[in-house]
């Protein structure tokens, strides 16, 4: 029965153990791990899968304390990391991964909960082996097609709006500088305000994201600026081995007429199809990332807990959740209407 065993990795060794593996991700690179390190205060995980002598691949993750207990994401909600998971050798089933990761993350490890999304796994990975999951959907874009075929299968609104963003005179530039994180957060802050919500997350994030990966070469920033060089909206594009990811974009709300939105995103497709990736993967099912013409697919989020109350008690936080940071943006705006009719 093959079987997890932890082992220390520098950043140099752990890059060349992974570029072994065709399923590698930027999730999983040591610039990653280093990025959740800072931005979640957790400790990396690498652990190889053993059986015998032979290592059959690796596992990548990340060890948080909550209220003092251990928890193991790879990745957690809320951490900007979409997928993390397995790396394994082609021949080798997904399904002995899972099967051993349990006994890795309780007793190895002393963990009491447990949380994996690799995008590679199926529904038949996990029958009998004791783990609840959530399927997550996404949209992919094929990148190895040509740039006229990957204009024609977006939708008609989509590719209006670009050539309006064009017309509208919207500039693009690649940014790596920090005050990019200032720009984004006040953004994102702007668009969850409309649903009348908070952003769990603030430019401290972006920081250390720009701090760890920008100089690798693996995350690509876009900045939009209208006619009069304000920066109106902005992307933020991983990618690494094969794949692209979409994992944040933002924009003023006042500055929407000007289309810049799907201009950005044409850029980061076009960018990282120019790279060498061959999929652009949304992270999402939601109406703008469809219109982009990718197929959507499904992964299974995983999750177990050591004590059955766990697993029980977090599907029941994640509807508090949302109404504690709606109550939080309610009462943030009440206490800036009194503080404006003080002022008065």
């Amino acid at each position: 029965m093959p079987r997890f065993e932890l082992v220390t990795l520098d950043s140099q060794e752990w890059a060349k153990a992974l570029a072994a593996f065709p399923d590698r991700i930027v999730f999983q690179t040591p610039a990653w791990l280093a990025f959740l390190a800072e931005s979640q205060g957790g400790t990396p995980v690498l652990a190889a899968l053993r059986d015998g002598n032979d290592t059959l691949g690796y596992f990548a993750g990340c060890v948080v304390k909550k209220f003092g207990l251990k928890i193991l994401g790879s990745p957690l909600r809320g951490w900007s990391t979409p997928y993390m998971g397995f790396n394994l050798l082609p021949t080798v089933p997904r399904r002995l991964a899972v099967e051993a990761l349990s006994e890795f993350a309780f007793k190895t490890l002393g963990c009491i909960y447990l949380e994996v999304t690799d995008a590679h796994l199926k529904l038949e990975d996990l029958t009998g082996l004791g783990f609840s999951h959530e399927m997550h959907g996404t949209m992919e874009v094929d990148l190895t097609q040509s740039e006229d075929v990957l204009l024609s299968r977006m939708t008609k609104s989509c590719r209006w709006t670009i050539r309006k963003g064009e017309k509208n005179g919207v500039v693009l530039e690649e940014a790596s500088d920090a005050g990019f994180a200032d720009d984004y957060a006040a953004q994102l802050k702007d668009v969850f305000a409309k649903q009348g919500l908070m952003p769990h997350y603030g430019a401290e994030r972006v920081r250390a994201l720009i701090k760890h990966l920008h100089p690798t070469g693996m995350l690509l920033l876009v900045r939009a600026r209208d006619a009069e060089g304000h920066c109106i909206a902005t992307g933020i594009y991983p990618a690494f081995g094969r794949v692209a990811y979409y994992i944040g974009g933002a924009s003023w709300r006042q500055y929407q007429k000007l289309y810049p939105n799907e201009l950005v995103h044409w850029y980061g497709l076009r960018y990282w199809k120019q790279r060498g990736m061959e999929v652009f993967n949304m992270v999402g099912t939601m109406d703008f990332k469809r219109k982009f013409g990718g197929e959507e697919t499904t992964a299974p989020m995983i999750y177990k807990s050591k004590y059955r109350i766990l697993t029980q008690l977090r599907s029941a936080a994640m509807p508090v959740g949302r109404a504690v940071l709606r109550s939080a943006y309610r009462l943030k705006n009440i206490g800036k209407r009194r503080e404006t009719d003080s002022a008065e």
